[in-house]
């Protein structure tokens, strides 16, 4: 493993994933908070659509997490949806918690409200998971009315998970964009939770940056003063040659003076990463009585992904 240090280049792709590590700011996105309240209001009309009672959507929290955090603060207690939008390239979840599910069961049925709350911690039942995908069926439509004055995109409904560590959207330690609903019907309760990867909404970035019919000129000087001042930043980069798991048992048993085999070689692929973000490809080689790295292609975190997946 080797470390040095390197200033950032404006034109290279790795810009983007570094500036990625850090997390999206909230309050950098203020149409964000429109499309999730122009969300809660589409949600109402479309749910008004299925029953005679009136079901109240309201925005309680915007936040930045880990995808995997919130799947396991929700783990057990939730159904979730996967949809795909083909314009982003990428997969969002909507998620009901237990309350969500229970409280539309009764609306949908025709309540009054008159009985108490249902208070059972079991599995959903085949009548609740079949509710919960009507519901989604309606939310690709109102994902692409919530998002249709930002950016034209069609959203299409994949499939249904009752298990939260089956509701993949990508790698599990991804920062998200979460939006957090409460739901309030005959007296009742529920939370909709919406998980946008953070990759999701850069096509959308610059437009969710500026709000409705406020966007004002930005001073060239300062944002190229800007740009030069973050290109001139020094970041630590890692060359891994090679990685693996080792049971703890053998760890306990390491001893100073062991030799640890590796099965890399001198024309094995080295990744190269910064703040944990693997940006390339590079082969090992010396020159001048020093290592050398040559870069030979970008990372594709997607595929890493996925192959990571398959060959468990």
């Amino acid at each position: 493993m080797a470390s040095f240090s390197t200033a950032a280049a404006a034109t290279s792709p790795a810009t983007d994933k570094l500036l990625e590590a850090g997390g999206i700011s909230i309050d950098r996105l203020p149409m964000l908070h429109v499309v999730f309240d122009r969300m809660a209001t589409h949600c109402a009309d479309s749910l008004r659509q299925m029953s005679a009672s009136p079901a109240y959507f309201s925005l309680s929290n915007i936040e930045s997490a880990r995808i995997g955090d919130v799947l396991d603060e929700y783990d057990g207690n939730a159904i979730a949806g996967v949809f795909y939008a083909p314009e982003w390239d990428s997969r969002i979840l909507i998620g009901f918690d237990r309350d969500f599910i229970f409280s539309m069961v009764e609306v949908l049925f025709g309540a009054d409200g008159s009985e108490p709350p249902i208070d059972e911690e079991r599995p959903f039942s085949n009548i609740e998971i079949s509710i919960a995908q009507a519901i989604f069926d309606r939310m690709a439509k109102v994902l692409q009315n919530s998002f249709g004055q930002t950016q034209e995109s069609a959203f299409k409904f994949e499939r249904i998970e009752t298990r939260m560590d089956f509701a993949i959207i990508g790698r599990r330690n991804n920062l998200s964009v979460v939006g957090k609903f409460l739901l309030q019907a005959l007296n009742r309760g529920g939370e909709m939770f919406v998980i946008l990867p953070q990759s999701a909404l850069n096509p959308v970035r610059e437009t969710l940056t500026h709000a409705s019919g406020d966007a004002s000129p930005s001073d060239p000087r300062w944002a190229k003063q800007i740009q030069t001042e973050i290109q001139r930043t020094a970041m630590e980069v890692r060359a891994i040659l090679e990685e693996r798991l080792i049971d703890l048992k053998d760890v306990t048993e390491f001893k100073v003076g062991q030799v640890i085999e590796l099965q890399a070689t001198p024309r094995s692929r080295v990744k190269l990463e910064c703040r944990g973000q693997p940006l390339y490809w590079c082969r090992l080689g010396q020159g001048d009585g020093h290592y050398t790295l040559r870069i030979e292609d970008f990372i594709d975190q997607d595929q890493e992904f996925l192959d990571d997946i398959l060959s468990r």
